[in-house]
């Protein structure tokens, strides 16, 4: 790494940690029991330009790197857990296929709206016949004058009901046994009457909301198609290995805010004549988690500077994301053991961070999914599904 690498990255790191540190861990609090959207979040990070941190500066966006933008979702996971993350997170990735491929129109009318903080997306892949088998989706598009008609579901999908456009997968032709993921394509459509949105009850993050969504006869225009009609799939799996890093990124972010309120119970708790961090049983398993939060974070960085020396990094991200979901929910889950009884108490933090950081290990890659892309990627084992 360059010395003018390091300065960027250690600048946006104490930046953004300043930034997201003046919502307090009671702000994060109040917005996960009331279920409401951290705008207020939002919007600073917007007003700082930061949510375009990873847009081209001709676009209004920072110009910055993949690595800028990890440690940038590290420091607002450590202060808001996955309900910050993940609302930073839908301004930061969702667009990342129209920065690369849409048209300089397309570019020109949406990225600076995005970078501000002005306009919000969401991001529907997922279906629930479908699962991981993205080649089975069946929300279908059909081409019609001046553009396409759209019908079909989605599930789990984060944002919708405050966002403004959706990236949206759908299929254009039927798909082919021989070549199942051709024949998809991303469209950048208007939320709008078309659509009906159900929110999903859910563990943790309720301050962002997840969504079934209907497609009932959505029209998109030509001009709001991304790319090449056919190719969409293509144009996620360029995007999947940024948002496994970041999420890794995030994971290690809310394993060192579990982390710290561990520590400082440890210190200060006394039982038996004696702070019970004094005691290895306690003290070991909290050592153990800031290696594993330091090897993770390590990984992740590595993969981030692969990607933005554009080489190879499939196996790095996955990795990074593997770890960074293993570290974090073991150091959450540590420090509810420190806590005693006291980590049930919503007034301690911890349980909100231990709900929150439990998603990671199943989306957006489950861990049992990173280690068969391993075996089959990695070790040139027989896929096994």
């Amino acid at each position: 790494m360059s010395d003018q690498e390091e300065s960027s990255i250690d600048i946006v790191r104490e930046a953004t940690r300043a930034l997201a540190g003046r919502f307090s861990k009671d702000y994060w609090y109040e917005k996960d029991e009331k279920h409401e959207y951290p705008w207020e979040c939002v919007r600073a990070f917007g007003e700082g330009g930061w949510l375009g941190i990873m847009f081209p500066e001709e676009y209004g966006g920072l110009g910055l790197g993949l690595q800028e933008a990890a440690v940038m979702m590290h420091e607002i996971a450590r202060s808001g857990g996955m309900a910050g993350a993940s609302a930073i997170h839908s301004y930061v990735f969702p667009p990342a296929p129209i920065v690369k491929y849409g048209s300089d129109e397309m570019k020109q009318k949406y990225l600076p709206k995005l970078a501000t903080g002005e306009m919000l997306t969401c991001f529907a892949i997922t279906e629930p016949t479908a699962g991981v088998d993205t080649s089975r989706i069946t929300t279908r598009a059909e081409k019609v004058d001046g553009g396409w008609r759209i019908n079909g579901q989605k599930v789990f999908i984060s944002n919708a009901a405050n966002a403004q456009r959706m990236v949206l997968l759908a299929r254009t032709s039927p798909r082919d046994p021989e070549k199942p993921l051709r024949g998809m394509t991303m469209f950048f459509a208007e939320m709008g009457d078309a659509m009906t949105l159900r929110e999903i009850p859910k563990l943790g993050r309720a301050a962002v909301d997840t969504n079934e969504v209907f497609i009932d006869n959505l029209f998109v225009a030509d001009e709001d198609v991304i790319g090449e009609v056919g190719k969409g799939f293509h144009y996620i799996i360029d995007g999947l290995n940024p948002e496994r890093i970041c999420v890794a990124m995030e994971g290690i972010g809310i394993g060192r805010a579990a982390l710290e309120l561990g520590v400082e119970y440890a210190k200060n708790r006394v039982v038996f004549d004696r702070p019970i961090g004094q005691n290895q049983a306690v003290a070991h398993p909290l050592a153990d988690s800031w290696i594993r939060l330091e090897a993770a974070e390590l990984a992740a960085m590595k993969a981030a500077k692969l990607f933005d020396e554009n080489k190879p990094c499939g196996s790095e991200a996955a990795v990074a994301k593997y770890l960074g979901a293993e570290a974090g929910f073991d150091a959450c889950d540590r420090a509810f053991a420190t806590l005693g009884g006291y980590a049930y108490a919503k007034e301690y933090h911890i349980e909100r961070l231990w709900r929150e950081v439990r998603l990671l290990r199943n989306a957006p890659f489950s861990q049992e999914m990173v280690r068969n892309f391993v075996s089959q990627n990695v070790l040139g084992l027989p896929r096994s599904y």
